[in-house]
């Protein structure tokens, strides 16, 4: 699967910081599975792409949540993913 590209950019809506992660998101042979390049270790697995999608959003809102409670830095978004076509 190739993977899905998210722009890192940050915005204000709100009051509320949003910014935008890229996620890779990988076929398996049971399942989805995706990951946050820019946040270690925020992955998420479901047996459909969109049930993937819906749980990485939730972990990367949990994984930000987690950083703020101890303190820790949020990392900006700095990560980028593109498709590039190769002969094979």
């Amino acid at each position: 699967m190739h993977p899905k590209t998210l722009r890192s950019v940050w915005r204000q809506a709100g009051g509320r910081e949003l910014r935008e992660y890229a996620v890779v998101f990988e076929r398996r042979q049971c399942n989805w599975s995706a990951d946050v390049p820019d946040l270690p270790g925020c992955v998420a697995a479901a047996y459909t792409r969109n049930e993937t999608e819906q749980l990485i959003r939730e972990a990367i809102e949990f994984h930000i949540a987690g950083l703020k409670l101890h303190g820790d830095p949020v990392p900006e978004p700095v990560s980028e993913a593109q498709n590039v076509r190769v002969s094979a």
